[in-house]
């Protein structure tokens, strides 16, 4: 989408995204090894009786799911950060995940108007409609010039 097509109360959805057990184990043992993300018999004995991804992880599903969905095309070049972020319930191999984002804010930056933001509110679920995360991010789009010409970035690879 390009930034014109933003509007505040606009709501927004992406995936669904299945969750895999090698992805999860794969990114914890690179990112957040910790032994519920990264040892299944130990996670099992654990307080959420059974493994479970990194929040890290589940946040960067859910970029990958908004940038295929909505940002890829787009002017979209940056993010000065997070209001807030919330790991509400675990996320587990098994998972299909989606997003339903809600834009808050559309403007242009005052001191440059060439500069799009965008702030909204990014909603993610689980196949059973419970609530896995919820974030608010700021995204910063550049209006000075055209949305790159980029091919699509290859989507990952297809799971049951």
């Amino acid at each position: 989408m390009k930034f014109a097509e933003f509007h505040a109360g606009q709501v927004l959805e992406a995936g669904p995204y299945a969750v895999t057990e090698e992805e999860v184990l794969a990114f914890a043992r690179q990112y957040d090894p910790q032994w519920f993300h990264t040892d299944p018999e130990a996670a099992a004995r654990g307080r959420f009786g059974g493994l479970i991804a990194s929040g890290w992880h589940t946040c960067a599903i859910g970029m990958r799911l908004m940038t295929d969905a909505v940002l890829h095309g787009s002017e979209s070049f940056a993010s000065p950060g997070l209001g807030h972020v919330k790991w509400l319930h675990p996320v587990r191999p098994g998972d299909a995940l989606t997003v339903r984002a809600t834009v808050l804010e559309v403007r242009c930056a005052a001191s440059k108007p060439t500069l799009g933001i965008v702030r909204w509110q990014w909603h993610m679920f689980n196949q059973s409609g419970v609530e896995v995360l919820d974030l608010e991010a700021t995204s910063l789009f550049d209006l000075s010039r055209p949305a790159p010409d980029t091919p699509a970035a290859p989507a990952p690879e297809p799971r049951p």
